[in-house]
């Protein structure tokens, strides 16, 4: 009798419990719900803070392992908002870490700081024209992941700070991305080892981000120097051995390989050093290569092919060869949990709303570097990218094809180290040609500081998430060990004797920065760097605004047509 007695309470009990339990449940929720409205709104309250951070660092506009202002200004502004801050790390002067709070979870936030080589140009004007001739400039648009990532933590902290919410911030940055040539480093060195997820952040035309292998290409970035003996180059030829004829023996062997290498190979070279003057047979030369593929098996291949060239050049010439490796990443690939949560939060935030002068100098720069489309910036949320397909075609022959690949960031390395994502945000023109001083164009105007604040909201959102929702984290983590990492793990293509490649870029920026410092950005003057260098937004020249206005006027003819919209009606 008792114990039917105690079943019965128990039953009754259960509706109890479970309602109960449900309500803690959905004021867990609500708190969130109102600590992410709370994050956005510091966001956008902060606005002027991203706006400088992003202004400050295009103007310094510095080459991978060179980013010394950058470094300062970045490193003095963290310490004022109560980080630690250790630098030097792996043995690099420009790298960092900052942290702030305590305990777990463990949350890294990084982005790349570097530049790219000849891509000075003025923002807010839609052709070339560039602030110092022939200097480095942000031709990716690396000067604006930092000013995003700073302002979205700020956000984060403060609420941290109020609610007592337990959690270490981490945040880092890319140094030397374009050569690929540090965050392997990070990550044999150990400074990733105790991280429970990483946001990273990259410059994009959308709002977005993946999951799973995105479909580029994992690289090795190998210097090849070889030695031979100098002479005179007219009075005793025969007594020299050159150095360069064995560089280009050296390309030559490659690009006759290159027609009988797997399609999804990628690789490219400069001679780094091709002698001194031509009256003297050069007894040093050498030349840089980028061996790039879809998997870490054959990025190893394709490299250990190159040495075998290498060694040939050198036995026909009579010069003795050595390879240094600058840096590697492998083949990208992000966290499913983590990026489904941040893609909920994405859809709440949208994209800025676009002014009639964003749009104007967005289709102007697309006319004038011959875009693929004059769309202008995007007005509409890309859908979540899902994974390349890593299911093989098998082409004739028998050859098993996957993705053909593309280009290569060394975030890799950090995302098979742990959960990782690449948040992408709306701050650069869609169509131009990457790597080029078109893609600075619009880093220091509106469009990039929307974008900053934009992709800022969706961070501090999915920060907040991590931090309160434990059951991501897990969620994380099993994708990671149970997916991601299930048959594939990761080796680091540096071994424990390399060292970071620290003296690349010096000598450019020796010659550059003294040039670019007269520009560096002032924001106790100037409210913006559009308003220091006297840019009226945009500068477009009138054959671009002619070109603009008739493209707008036939794109919306075509629209209006029965045929566009028996095509409109079927699509839909």
């Amino acid at each position: 009798m008792r114990n039917c007695t105690n079943l019965l309470l128990f039953l009754l009990l259960v509706p109890t419990l479970l309602i109960a339990q449900a309500k803690k449940g959905a004021k867990s929720v609500d708190k969130l719900d109102k600590l992410k409205q709370e994050a956005v709104a510091a966001v956008e309250a902060n606005s002027a803070l991203a706006q400088q951070i992003n202004d400050m660092l295009f103007s310094f506009a510095e080459l991978g392992f060179q980013e010394e202002e950058s470094f300062e200004y970045l490193t003095g502004l963290l310490k004022n908002e109560g980080f630690t801050v250790k630098t030097g790390i792996s043995g690099i002067p420009t790298a960092w870490v900052a942290t702030w709070g305590s305990g777990k979870p463990l949350i890294a936030i990084g982005s790349d700081i570097d530049c790219i080589p000849k891509a000075s140009q003025k923002p807010g004007v839609a052709y070339k024209d560039p602030i110092v001739e022939g200097a480095p400039g942000h031709g990716e648009g690396h000067n604006s992941g930092q000013a995003l990532n700073i302002v979205a933590v700020l956000a984060v902290k403060k609420l941290m700070e109020r609610e007592k919410i337990p959690g270490t911030l981490m945040l880092w940055p890319g140094v030397a991305e374009e050569l690929v040539g540090t965050k392997a480093f990070y990550v044999r060195d150990g400074y990733f080892k105790d991280v429970d997820a990483c946001i990273f952040t990259h410059v994009g035309n959308n709002l977005g981000v993946s999951w799973g292998d995105n479909g580029n290409n994992g690289l090795v970035s190998v210097k090849f120097s070889f030695e031979g003996q100098a002479a005179h180059a007219a009075g005793a030829p025969w007594r020299g051995r050159s150095a360069l004829d064995a560089v280009e023996l050296m390309n030559v062997g490659w690009n006759f390989r290159r027609e009988h290498l797997e399609l999804t190979q990628r690789s490219h070279y400069v001679i780094s050093d091709g002698g001194d003057q031509p009256n003297v047979v050069p007894s040093k030369a050498s030349v840089w290569y980028y061996f790039r593929e879809r998997t870490y098996p054959k990025i190893k291949k394709l490299f250990e092919t190159g040495v075998k060239i290498a060694e040939g050049a050198a036995l026909m010439t009579d010069t003795k060869f050595s390879y240094e490796i600058l840096g590697s990443a492998w083949p990208v690939h992000t966290n499913k949990a983590m990026a489904i949560a941040a893609y909920e939060n994405i859809k709440k935030v949208g994209l800025p709303t676009w002014t009639e002068e964003d749009q104007l100098l967005a289709r102007a720069s697309q006319l004038e570097l011959q875009a693929p489309k004059m769309s202008g910036l995007a007005t509409k949320l890309d859908s979540m990218s899902l994974p390349t397909s890593s299911a093989p075609v098998v082409m004739m022959g028998g050859q098993a094809m996957t993705s053909m690949g593309g280009g290569s960031d060394d975030i890799a390395d950090i995302s098979w180290s742990l959960p990782t994502i690449v948040l992408r945000y709306p701050s650069n023109i869609p169509g131009l040609p990457g790597h080029h001083w078109a893609n600075a164009i619009s880093m220091a105007t509106p469009i990039a500081h929307k974008g900053v604040v934009y992709g800022a909201k969706a961070e501090a959102m999915t920060l907040l998430d991590l931090l309160m929702k434990p059951e991501l984290i897990k969620d994380a983590w099993a994708y990671y060990r149970d997916e991601q990492t299930k048959d594939i793990k990761y080796e680091s293509l540096i071994s424990s004797k390399e060292k970071p490649a620290i003296y690349l870029n010096k000598k450019i920026m020796d010659e550059f920065k003294p040039k670019l410092s007269t520009f560096y950005y002032d924001p106790t003057k100037y409210k913006t760097y559009l308003e220091q260098l006297g840019i009226k937004y945009p500068t477009v020249r009138d054959d671009q605004r002619e070109a603009v206005k008739k493209q707008l006027e036939k794109d919306k003819a075509e629209k209006s047509t029965p045929a566009a919209k028996v095509s409109s009606s079927r699509s839909e």
